[in-house]
């Protein structure tokens, strides 16, 4: 899966990055490298969440399949 990321150098030298299609997905860095293996975390635990979210409204009376992509 692959997402766009928005890297943005803040005031004190860190680089910020933003997944815009994961709202609230951000995370930083000292370096353009640290900062997208930051948001790729980030974006791993955006996505995990959600995941739990949408687990958490099945119906009792469903069983969920766990699927890898």
């Amino acid at each position: 899966m692959m997402f766009h990321v928005v890297l943005t150098p803040d005031e004190n030298g860190w680089i910020v990055a933003e997944c815009p299609a994961l709202p609230g997905c951000v995370s930083q860095g000292r370096s353009e490298q640290e900062a997208l293996a930051n948001i790729k975390e980030a974006i791993n635990a955006w996505l995990w969440a959600e995941d739990q979210k949408a687990a958490q409204a099945i119906p009792p009376d469903r069983f969920p399949l766990i699927v890898a992509v």
